[in-house]
């Protein structure tokens, strides 16, 4: 403290050197005196500066030889926090981080009885957790701008940020954020289906807030009878519960049918009479059963927004999803040297929340047919498989290289992407041999059968800003609002199992990429179509930590429904 007061040369400092010259050595010595302040021994010691013995200056017993001789000029003596005049010391101790603060209330009284201002604690608040409601409001109800901080805020920290439920295989995506002098949970839900570029649906889950000065109250929002206590516990690290203490404000009068009609209207947008396909009733219902029977007693654990680097592809972030019968789903895109992921954050019985659900291999792209090959199903079967045939035959290459040399490993393309750089904007690309120069389709990465030694790009090459594009006649769209221009394409593979994901596999087919918020992919062997839209939402305390944090959570995450 005395080194900060030292280097900002504020407040009256008793060895200051402008007033030793103007004063004579005595006098200096008299001012210093007069000028010390009345502290206890804990504030000696934060002061750390003092006279020397005799006094700055001070005769001692040789003043006839003191006054004929002149004496070397003093070295300045320290300047001590507690000189500054009060305001300038809330000024300071308000821009430090809150939870400095209390280490400071125990160096002196002084500073304890001034760090019991509202100003600073609110500037705390603002600052820190972007609380910009009227905190004077707060006296009203006897609540003050600390307790605000240190029994609502700084208490519930942890959990503010992006969490995944533990709801099986549906999972979810919620969002704690600090709302006026609220902490809430927001459940986010997709837009109903096939509606993918609609705006993000959202409802409470939970509140937390400040009313008295003895703690913070916790209250649940599930259901429809209003806010009832409820609880929050820290688990561990990254890991938060929630319980409902009072499960019957979520029951209905009219029993378990009117409570599955109301959240069917609110999770559809629709009547069961209104769905005529068989399966997808039966998977509606299935959702609501598995899911009511938690009555918002859940387990959250952390995930983070994928880091983005400046070679990627698009900005990665989360998207909305169609995925057939099982309606809107929510996926992370994230990038990873040579390829792109795409996670699960909800899911569904097939494929669970965590799972990869598509997997897109950046040195491998497409070049689509014209518009009139691109309707044939077939032919586009045939550049997805050429290209499917020819990663394998890479990846057996690689392996014997590693044998070769001792490694003794082998990569698998259907678990990890391949190291690398990060991805670099491929060449313009090259048709396959089996389509000519002029062919309609083909891979960038089509090497010459000879040796596989890469061929030169032709002259003319197709311009990223948009590539007619259609479906082929035959695969499968649960929305034909679908653009109709693309700017690149990619080899990739996609997920597939059957119900409780038994016997999984990844099938091959192709990436899409529209714009910057939207791509698509079709599943060959199941000849459908996912659209995906970008969530346009802001999230605050989503960044990962490092690259490396962001790995283990996708690892985290999908264990949990291996």
């Amino acid at each position: 403290m005395a080194v900060c007061a030292r280097l900002c040369g504020v407040g009256q400092s008793r060895g200051c050197r402008r007033r030793q010259q103007r004063k004579g050595p005595a006098e200096a010595a008299g001012a210093a005196a007069e000028s010390e302040p009345d502290t206890d021994p804990e504030e000696e010691r934060i002061e750390g500066a003092g006279l020397a013995p005799g006094g700055a200056g001070g005769t001692g017993g040789t003043g006839g030889l003191a006054s004929a001789c002149p004496q070397p000029p003093q070295p300045p003596a320290r300047c001590s926090l507690l000189e500054l005049p009060p305001e300038l010391l809330v000024e300071i101790f308000a821009s430090l981080p809150g939870t400095d603060l209390p280490s400071l209330a125990q160096v002196c009284t002084k500073f304890r009885r001034i760090l019991n201002t509202d100003t600073i604690w609110r500037r705390r608040c603002r600052e820190e957790y972007g609380v910009c409601e009227n905190l004077r409001k707060l006296e009203i109800t006897g609540v003050s701008c600390r307790d605000v901080y240190a029994k609502l805020l700084h208490r519930y920290r942890h959990i503010l940020g992006l969490w995944q439920p533990d709801i099986g295989p549906y999972g979810g995506l919620l969002n704690v954020v600090v709302d006026g002098l609220f902490i809430i949970g927001w459940m986010y839900l997709p837009p109903h289906d096939p509606h993918v570029d609609d705006p993000m649906r959202f409802k409470p889950l939970f509140r937390i807030h400040l009313m008295e000065r003895k703690s913070a109250t916790v209250e649940c929002m599930y259901g429809h009878k209003g806010p009832h206590n409820g609880h929050i516990q820290i688990v561990k690290k990254d890991e938060f519960s929630t319980k409902c203490n009072q499960t019957d404000h979520h029951r209905m009068s009219g029993g378990r049918q009117e409570e599955f009609r109301t959240w069917l209207r609110e999770e559809w947008g629709r009547t069961l009479e209104d769905i005529f396909h068989e399966h997808m009733q039966e998977l509606i219902l299935m959702k609501f059963i598995y899911t009511s029977q938690y009555d918002n007693c859940l387990t959250y654990r952390r995930i983070y927004l994928p880091p983005r680097r400046p070679d990627d592809l698009i900005k990665p972030g989360l998207f909305k999803g169609t995925y057939g019968s099982h309606g809107l789903e929510i996926v992370m895109l994230s990038f990873h040297g040579k390829c792109a992921k795409g996670t699960k954050i909800t899911g569904d019985p097939n494929i669970p929340a965590g799972q990869q659900t598509v997997e897109i291999d950046l040195m491998h792209r497409i070049q689509l047919p014209d518009v009139e090959n691109l309707r044939n199903f077939n032919e586009l079967s045939r550049i997805i498989l050429e290209v499917r045939e020819q990663v394998r035959q890479e990846q057996q290459q690689q392996q014997q290289e590693g044998q070769e040399e001792g490694q003794g490993h082998a990569r698998s393309s259907t678990r990890e992407c391949p190291p690398g750089p990060a991805y670099q904007k491929p060449e313009p690309p090259v048709p396959t041999p089996s389509q000519g120069a002029e062919g309609g389709g083909g891979t960038e990465k089509g090497l010459e059968a000879s040796g596989g030694v890469p061929r030169a790009a032709p002259e003319q090459a197709p311009s990223e800003a948009g590539q007619p594009f259609v479906l082929p006649a035959g695969v499968i769209s649960r929305n034909e609002d679908y653009p109709r221009t693309c700017r690149m394409c990619f080899y990739g593979t996609g997920l597939i199992a059957g119900h409780g994901f038994t016997s999984p596999e990844r099938t091959p087919g192709i990436f899409i990429l529209f714009d910057e918020d939207r791509f698509g992919f079709i599943w060959l062997e199941l000849k459908s179509f996912s659209l995906y839209s970008r969530i346009k939402a802001t999230f605050q305390n989503a960044e990962p930590p490092s690259p490396e944090a962001f790995d283990e959570m996708l690892k985290n995450i999908q264990s949990l429904t291996t």
